[in-house]
């Protein structure tokens, strides 16, 4: 996480978002946080970091969670075998992906 003074961002906007797609920027006023700069690599990202901002989806996953924690889930091997599935599916190889931390 990169600390910036609010006067070089304004200086250079541009440049701060490019560096954020890559690691958060913590935009300073008098030497204190004021704001944090996060970029997007991609529309994956993006569309991530709506996800993980949505009440609502927020809401579905802890009411899932809670679900699956009560037992109510069901097991994958039984949906693949509803299914007539009979193998694992293959996994896309693994990307280089940036991990944000709440804080």
């Amino acid at each position: 996480m990169k600390r910036v003074p609010l006067s070089e961002v304004k200086d250079d906007l541009s440049r701060y978002v490019q560096l954020a797609a890559h690691e958060e920027i913590v935009v300073t006023r008098h030497g204190r946080p004021a704001a944090v700069l996060i970029g997007f690599e991609d529309e994956d990202d993006w569309f991530e970091y709506q996800l993980e901002h949505d009440p609502r989806f927020i809401a579905r996953m802890d009411a899932a969670r809670r679900s699956l924690d009560a037992g109510l889930g069901i097991p994958i091997e039984q949906v693949r075998a509803d299914l007539g599935i009979t193998s694992e599916p293959k996994l896309p190889s693994a990307r280089k992906r940036t991990v944000r931390k709440k804080v």
